[in-house]
């Protein structure tokens, strides 16, 4: 399996921790996450098709679709249109739980272990994910996206990179991790 390439993860966060969100940012993202969810699969099936497209290489992590070639075909597949609910059902956790660190980190922590352990999913791939999420936010959404709600959410998002990093280091992840198994993300597992 290829790791995500330098190329694929421009967006680094510069903090060493996270930063904490102000009231204000938090209350900017619970109420546009509001008018989000309400298209949850949609949105979701979106921002994979989004990441695929800004790393090809990502499509190969999931067993189930990543042979289907035809872009109409991929958008209906059952398992993908799973797999964006999964990961919006992840994000409302995270929005839900804004308020509550332990909480978040909770979340956080479970789907890092996921994709660490049972699919050896390099944490880089976290950070293309969260562009993605950002790019269509944007532009599904850009009377709702103004330059203070993109910005709340650049901020959650790399506090999200730097908790699932930190979670990746906790497990003792390197790079031979990855590089020693076999692709198999499936994604009926629950991942």
């Amino acid at each position: 399996m290829e790791r995500a390439s330098e190329e694929e993860v421009e967006v680094e966060a510069e903090a060493e921790a996270p930063v904490p969100l102000s009231d204000g940012e938090r209350l900017i993202i619970q109420d546009t996450w509001a008018k989000v969810y309400l298209n949850s699969e949609d949105v979701g099936v979106a921002i994979l098709l989004r990441l695929f497209s800004n790393s090809p290489s990502s499509k190969r992590l999931f067993s189930q679709f990543r042979d289907v070639e035809d872009p109409l075909e991929l958008e209906r597949s059952t398992q993908l249109r799973q797999h964006a609910l999964m990961v919006m059902k992840a994000i409302n956790t995270v929005v839900e739980n804004i308020h509550n660190d332990d909480k978040m980190a909770s979340v956080l922590k479970s789907v890092s272990k996921v994709h660490a352990i049972r699919h050896r999913v390099d944490p880089g791939y976290f950070k293309i994910l969260c562009v993605a999420i950002l790019e269509v936010l944007g532009e599904t959404y850009p009377e709702v996206v103004t330059a203070e709600v993109a910005a709340a959410w650049t901020k959650l998002l790399a506090n999200v990179c730097l908790m699932v990093a930190a979670v990746y280091e906790e497990l003792g992840w390197t790079s031979e991790n990855q590089d020693h198994h076999q692709d198999h993300h499936d994604t009926s597992s629950g991942s």
